[in-house]
């Protein structure tokens, strides 16, 4: 087991440093208000960690403090939400019109058919992974972003790529080889 240093105030009122044990388990930042809608219309409510899939299972802390494992495949979309009390569902579910932020705008339809729009981040990473976090077009609601599975989908279209163009590098001009030694001189 590794330690690490701690300054702790003694006796005299001096610090000294004292070795303390350092654990390898990795502690939560912060847990985010969800609401979990699973394939079968059914819904729970609960907190999830950063780190909140592993090995094809979602991890949810629930309101009532007990922790459930739900296989992925289960689920339909984790709707990360600012309150409990207000409802998940989208009042939109399509842009009005081209959105304003940068990202991938995305077509997405769930197996049930169900169809939502949104932004997804313009990165190779998305690549990999159990799903996709997607912002809704209102950004105003209850629902702040969603992660759906893959195994939810039957399909995702990229409608645009919003902003972030590709930057091409000024020309430099060749000035060739640099004249040495009075070569200049000697051509005049």
């Amino acid at each position: 087991m590794a330690t690490a240093q701690a300054v702790t105030p003694n006796h005299n009122g001096k610090h000294a440093r004292i070795a303390v044990p350092e654990l390898n388990v990795p502690m939560p930042s912060t847990h985010k208000k969800v609401v979990v809608r699973k394939r079968d219309r059914d819904s729970l409510t609960g907190y999830v960690a950063p780190k909140f899939i592993a090995d094809g299972k979602l991890e949810l802390l629930t309101q009532s403090g007990k922790v459930i494992f739900m296989d992925l495949r289960e689920v339909k979309g984790v709707y990360f939400v600012r309150d409990f009390g207000d409802a998940e569902s989208l009042g939109r579910k399509t842009f009005t019109s081209r959105p304003r932020s940068e990202g991938l705008w995305v077509r997405i339809e769930f197996a049930d058919n169900d169809v939502l729009e949104g932004l997804m981040p313009n990165d190779l990473t998305l690549l990999e992974g159990d799903g996709y976090f997607i912002i809704p077009p209102d950004t105003r609601s209850n629902t702040q972003r969603i992660f759906v599975p893959r195994s939810a989908l039957s399909s995702l279209t990229v409608l645009a790529v919003i902003g972030g163009g590709v930057r091409r590098r000024k020309e430099e001009k060749d000035t060739g080889q640099v004249p040495m030694f009075g070569e200049e001189a000697a051509g005049s």
